[in-house]
C-alpha cells in the first residue's frame, strides 16, 4: 500500500513539530533543574530544598574582582617560638545544625535565636576552662557571625545572636575553639578567580560534586584570606582555630604544576608561623600523615572509632599524642579519654 504524497508531507511536518516540541521541553526541563539547584542544601543528614536561600546557581561563571587587602605574613624558615603550653582537651563541639533554623522555617532568624538561647542556657553549666568548639563558617563561604572579612552570611543563622554566644562563652572563661573550612570556599573562589584551582581542560575554575570552588593553597591571595580570618577570630576572643578541608580535592581534573604535599605543608607552616601565638593556636583537621608544623598547633581527627584511636595515635608519631591529637567523637566511648576529645554539645546535661 502506497501512502499518498500529501499524507507523507503531513506526517513529516507532524514529526518535525513533535521533535521541536520535545527539544523545547527538554531545554525547559534542564533550565528548571538548574534553577532548582540553587535551593538545594547539602548537609551530613542528606539533601533538602530551601526556597528561602539566595544561593547563586552552582554553574555560575566566576569572574575576577579587585584584589583584597593583604596582611603581612612572614615566610621565613625559622620555627615558631611560643611560650604557652598546650593542654589535653576534654570538652564539646557545636555544629552549624545546633545554631541553624530548621529547613523550611518561616522565621529563620527567630528560630535560630531560640535555638541559641537554649544552647546558652545549657552552656552555663560548664565550668571555666572547658573546651568548646564552634563552627563559624561553612564551605559555601557563609559566615555564622558578623565578619568583617566577608559580607556572606548564613540565611538560616542569626549572626548577631552568635556574636552574643561568643561573648558569653568568653565571659564564662571557656577554652573557645573555632572550626572552619580552609580551601573549600564557594564565594571566595567565585570572587577571587586567581586564588582558585582551575580545571585542567580550560581556564575556568574547577567545581566539586556539589558545585563548590576550591582554593589554591600555594596562592598568596588564599593565604592572606585565611590569615585575615584568623586575625579576626583571635580578636573575637577565640583561643584556637581549626581548619577543615586543608587539602587538595580528590580529583585529577585540576591544574597544579607543583608538589601538592609540599604545598599543603608550606601553607600550614606559613599560617602557624604568621598567626599562632602563646595564647592562640592554629590547628588542622586531617589524617595521621598530615604535615603538622612546629609551633602551637594540633591535629584534629573525626570518624575514628574508639577501638582504633590508640592505633591512629601511634601512626601520627607524636611524642605527646594525648595533647597534640584531638578526636572529634560522637559517642561516650571511654577509650577516647586517654587522648584529647570533643563530644556533641547534646552531652551536656
Amino acid at each position: 500500500m502506497t501512502i499518498p504524497y500529501r499524507t507523507r508531507r503531513v506526517i513529516k511536518r507532524l514529526c518535525t513539530v513533535l521533535l521541536t516540541l520535545s527539544l523545547v521541553a527538554f531545554f525547559v526541563l534542564m533550565c528548571w533543574l538548574l534553577w532548582l539547584d540553587r535551593f538545594l542544601v547539602y548537609t551530613k543528614d542528606g539533601v533538602y530544598l530551601d526556597f528561602d536561600r539566595d544561593r547563586p546557581l552552582s554553574g555560575q561563571l566566576a569572574t575576577p574582582t579587585e584584589p583584597r587587602p593583604t596582611v603581612s605574613i612572614h615566610y621565613g624558615d625559622d620555627d615558631v617560638e611560643v611560650t604557652g603550653q598546650l593542654q589535653q582537651l576534654s570538652g564539646f563541639y557545636i555544629t552549624e545544625a545546633d545554631i541553624s533554623a530548621p529547613a523550611g522555617s518561616r522565621n529563620p532568624q527567630g528560630d535560630s535565636e531560640a535555638k541559641i538561647d537554649m544552647l546558652m542556657e545549657k552552656l552555663k553549666k560548664l565550668p571555666a576552662g572547658t573546651p568548646v568548639m564552634l563552627e563559624v563558617k561553612n564551605f559555601r563561604g557563609r559566615f555564622f557571625y558578623d565578619s568583617t572579612v566577608s559580607t556572606q552570611r548564613s540565611n538560616l543563622i542569626n549572626t548577631q545572636k552568635v556574636g552574643e554566644l561568643i561573648d558569653t562563652l568568653n565571659r564564662q572563661g571557656v577554652y573557645l575553639i573555632a572550626r572552619l573550612p580552609a580551601f573549600r570556599d564557594y564565594y571566595f573562589g567565585l570572587n577571587n578567580v586567581p586564588s582558585g584551582l582551575h580545571h585542567s581542560s580550560g581556564g575556568y575554575l574547577w567545581m566539586d560534586e556539589v558545585g563548590c570552588y576550591w582554593l589554591n593553597p600555594a596562592h598568596q591571595g588564599t593565604i592572606t584570606y585565611l590569615a585575615q580570618i584568623l586575625s579576626e577570630l583571635k580578636a573575637l576572643g577565640f583561643d584556637e582555630a581549626v581548619f577543615d578541608h586543608f587539602r587538595f580535592p580528590e580529583t585529577q581534573n585540576i591544574l597544579f604544576p607543583g608538589d601538592k604535599n609540599a604545598a599543603i605543608a608550606s601553607a600550614a607552616k606559613t599560617l602557624v608561623t604568621a598567626c599562632a601565638t602563646d595564647v592562640f593556636a592554629v590547628s588542622f583537621m586531617g589524617t595521621p600523615g598530615f604535615p603538622l608544623p612546629e609551633g602551637r598547633t594540633r591535629l584534629y581527627m573525626e570518624k575514628v572509632s574508639g577501638a582504633d584511636c590508640e592505633l591512629v595515635a601511634g601512626q601520627t608519631g607524636f611524642e605527646n599524642p594525648e595533647v597534640y591529637l584531638v578526636f572529634i567523637a560522637e559517642s561516650l566511648d571511654t577509650r577516647y579519654d586517654k587522648y584529647s576529645v570533643l563530644r556533641p554539645i547534646d552531652g551536656v546535661s
